[in-house]
């Protein structure tokens, strides 16, 4: 069955599986009238001559410049033109799918004012594997997505780039081979299919995906490494945080215990310190955070997915043409900030725990830097400078964008959200992120091989992936292939799936 797009009722895991997995797309009937509905009202404006910006005016500064008919009828093809401007790499084809899904889903409320024929279109593109080319760079995140989109909708005129099947073709092309009649566009269609921050928010629908995969594998292994240092289990008792109060903390704390049961130090059989250090015991607190922080950018993202970014804006029962700022990005962008730091905040905490684990110092007992011959072999030595290299580079990246607005247009633009900037620098946090924690888990690994105690039965079988992968360091070797292994598995969620099917799913 297609996912259904109702304008209401689309959320993040929709949004994956249709940008992600290619799953097919449907506009249900109900938006389709909308859709019909509100065009209806704008023709009959039209043609009384009813002032509505983007549509029979100018845009930005020339806003106040009023167009004849026939220039009504070419403008959509030229405000396209003109806004195809961005530059850079392409962007990665399923966070184009989730944009498309996200601009058909805006039109389904049936307040966007364009031709059936330019949704439909967006929806046979999706459900035939037509991608256009976006260049990844451009865009400011307030008229929305501008230069991405317009990149994006060059197709509509049977021009700009795409990818189907595998390959890079003109636009043209791409929509034969497809089977998919090009639309063109008329009065008010360009501006309809480009005026919303639809890309940023695609990308940041993907990245709370795969943050909130990412936060639970931290919680796996931070389990490794509290069990590698023998650390005391009190800190994770659920009762502790409850009465705090925080929700990500006390979903934390119930986690890492139930990834420990089973384990000796559950028991009571090891001993322990009467108190660990904060990059133990504050996990739940730390992890926790950062789980509310993603929560909360959840909240808005999907909130963004359903409404009507746009603008203008139609509201066909009242006959009404509506101008505002719906397009602004600051509302997806401000708690996408958070987000990223909050991804860097826990790999901070995690480089610790890896300290840990080297440093002779606070090991408890396990070899130096975990080397088999100290001294001889350096062991995990410079695994730690890796991870520090990653982190250096995250803390840089978590600067916000959402306050760096330089103003555009002539002042009429004269602030902005730079959201795409920020979905750009979230999707580097992550992947520094996947390499830091792989180390964790690395060293997390080799430290429980040195331990002779019955680990528990979540961290056993998130080990079991890790030696599937990489080998035990008996002798020093060449790291970096072992660390770009770690981290390809990371990103994989093999430890995740492993681990949620020994004991069952995690929060």
């Amino acid at each position: 069955m297609p996912i259904t797009l109702d304008g209401s009722s689309l959320t993040i895991e929709k949004l994956v599986a249709i940008a992600r997995n290619d799953e097919k797309v449907a506009l249900t009937p109900a938006a389709l009238e909308r859709i019909k509905v509100c065009r209806v009202m704008l023709e009959e404006k039209l043609a009384a001559h009813e002032t509505m910006y983007g549509t029979n005016t100018g845009i930005g500064e020339f806003s106040e410049k009023i167009l004849s008919d026939e220039q009504v009828k070419e403008f959509q093809k030229y405000l396209i033109y003109n806004h195809a401007a961005g530059i850079g790499d392409p962007v990665p084809v399923e966070q184009v799918r989730g944009a498309l899904a996200g601009r058909i889903n805006v039109h389904a409320h049936g307040n966007s004012g364009c031709r059936p024929e330019i949704t439909l279109t967006l929806v046979e593109m999706l459900n035939k594997g037509v991608t256009p080319l976006v260049c990844n760079k451009g865009s400011v995140g307030a008229c929305g997505d501008l230069a991405p989109m317009a990149q994006a909708m060059l197709l509509l005129l049977g021009e700009g780039e795409a990818f189907f099947n595998g390959e890079r073709l003109p636009g043209s092309e791409a929509m034969k081979r497809a089977g998919i009649p090009v639309p063109g566009l008329q009065a008010r269609d360009g501006l309809a299919a480009i005026n919303g921050s639809n890309l940023l928010t695609a990308m940041s629908a993907i990245q709370i995906y795969d943050m909130e995969r990412f936060l639970k594998q931290a919680e796996i292994a931070a389990a490794l490494s509290i069990e590698a240092l023998l650390g005391n289990l009190k800190p994770y008792d659920t009762r502790l945080h409850e009465l705090r109060g925080f929700k990500g903390a006390i979903a934390s704390a119930r986690n890492l215990m139930k990834i420990i049961a089973g384990s000796d130090l559950a028991t009571g059989k090891m001993k322990t310190k009467v108190q660990d250090a904060y990059s133990m015991r504050s996990t739940p607190q730390v992890v926790g955070a950062a789980r509310d922080a993603v929560a909360y950018a959840r909240s808005q993202v999907e909130i963004e997915l359903n409404g009507v970014g746009d603008n203008p804006i139609f509201i066909p029962e009242m006959k009404l043409t509506l101008t505002g700022a719906n397009f602004q990005g600051s509302p997806v962008a401000l708690p996408m900030d958070m987000a990223g730091i909050a991804i860097t905040m826990v790999c901070v905490m995690a480089e610790r725990r890896l300290n840990r684990l080297t440093n002779p110092a606070l090991s408890q007992g396990l070899p130096d830097f975990l080397a088999h011959s100290p001294g001889f072999y350096s062991g995990l030595m410079l695994s730690q400078y890796t991870a520090d290299h990653l982190i250096v580079e995250q803390r840089i990246l978590s600067a916000p964008a959402s306050i760096q607005s330089i103003p555009a247009a002539a002042d009429q633009e004269d602030f902005v959200s730079m959201g795409m900037n920020t979905a750009l620098k979230n999707g580097q946090i992550l992947d520094n992120a996947y390499g830091v924690l792989g180390i964790e888990f690395m060293a997390a690994a080799q430290a429980l091989d040195f331990r002779q105690f019955t680990p528990g039965k979540g961290t056993q079988a998130a080990r079991e992936v890790i030696r599937r992968h990489v080998a035990h360091l008996e002798v020093d070797r060449p790291l970096y292939p072992d660390h770009n292994a770690m981290k390809a598995l990371v990103r994989s969620g093999e430890i995740l799936e492993a681990v949620e099917k020994e004991i069952g799913k995690l929060e």
